[in-house]
């Protein structure tokens, strides 16, 4: 692990107060100022697993870059796969501002160590998955990205401003895979029904448990690192997501949904909380497939790490020389 750029200390109360106040005014924390080392630790957590997550992430959908079924769709998805990996990136280097080799957090998602979204560890099953994720898990990813563009720690909040642009693309690219196919033939709306049935419950638990049950929660709001808690965000989710659906002729897989006339929230039914923590305990259906691909994929790459670290010690030398 590299040296923190923030001298960790022993949290004086007196600096802890001072860091405390800046949060209160709105001010942003950059990685050479003071913070307290509680905040240092969470955002490495929460910022590892997302990167963690976008890495993942490419998975689900690399494997139907050749079976798109136009050369427009091919491209598409593609564009879509390369943004995510860039995603990761962007993450990653935040968390090096902090004191973290991203090595190191590469290190333990290989192992098995590190959490990402449980939402990764679903199949895709057929194209129509292409559409879902991109209506369903990226416009989730959007609504709690776009809060996360105000965190108080600047390096993640700048970070967020690029990534919501490009998952605004993904989006409407999902949306729009889903409506075509549920304006065609029946077989085809049945796809995108389909496939909106098997999402839909995996999207509203990427928002994390409620608030009363999340450890981390509390801390984060106050720090400001979140601006809203997952309750709220599902709830926006949902009160998006519902009128889309009707839109395009699907209907939400929930017989519980219901507009409260006079909030104008969609109340939905209960979540499976117990398959929730299957997935993200590693016992989800694609958990171990997932990270069979990666490590694959980490040991495949080698010499190209190898040959980069090459070219540096050449170029160093050429330079002393």
């Amino acid at each position: 692990m590299s040296e923190p750029t923030q001298p960790k200390g022993s949290d004086d109360p007196a600096q802890v107060a001072a860091f405390e106040a800046r949060i209160a005014r709105g001010e942003t924390i950059e990685p050479k100022d003071w913070m307290p080392e509680r905040y240092r630790r969470q955002l490495v957590r929460m910022m590892s697993q997302h990167a963690h997550s976008e890495v993942v992430g490419m998975l689900p959908e690399g494997n139907w870059i050749t079976r798109a079924p136009s050369l427009r769709r091919k491209i598409s998805l593609l564009a879509k796969v390369q943004d995510e990996a860039g995603h990761g990136l962007y993450i990653y280097c935040g968390t090096e501002t902090l004191g973290v080799d991203r090595a190191e957090l590469i290190d333990q998602l290989l192992a098995g160590t590190a959490k990402y979204s449980s939402i990764f560890n679903y199949p895709t099953l057929t194209w129509a998955d292409m559409g879902a994720i991109g209506w369903l898990v990226d416009g989730a990813a959007i609504v709690n990205q776009t809060m996360l563009a105000h965190a108080s720690f600047g390096p993640y909040a700048r970070a967020m401003v690029r990534i919501c642009k490009e998952e605004n693309f993904h989006k409407r690219q999902g949306y729009e895979i889903m409506a075509t196919l549920a304006a065609g033939t029946p077989a085809q709306k049945a796809m995108a029904q389909d496939a909106l049935d098997r999402w839909w419950w995996p999207s509203l638990m990427m928002f994390g448990p409620s608030d009363k049950e999340s450890p981390n929660s509390a801390e984060l709001l106050r720090w400001k690192i979140k601006q809203k808690g997952n309750d709220e965000l599902r709830q926006r989710f949902v009160n998006l997501t519902v009128p889309q659906a009707a839109a395009i002729g699907l209907h939400i897989p929930d017989p519980l949904l219901t507009l409260d006339k006079e909030t104008g929230d969609w109340e939905f039914g209960p979540i499976d909380w117990n398959e929730f923590m299957q997935v993200i305990s590693g016992n989800g259906p694609c958990n171990r497939e997932r990270l069979a691909a990666r490590r694959k994929a980490h040991a495949d790459g080698a010499w190209v790490r190898d040959a980069a670290v090459a070219h540096a010690a050449k170029d160093a030398a050429r330079s002393a020389a």
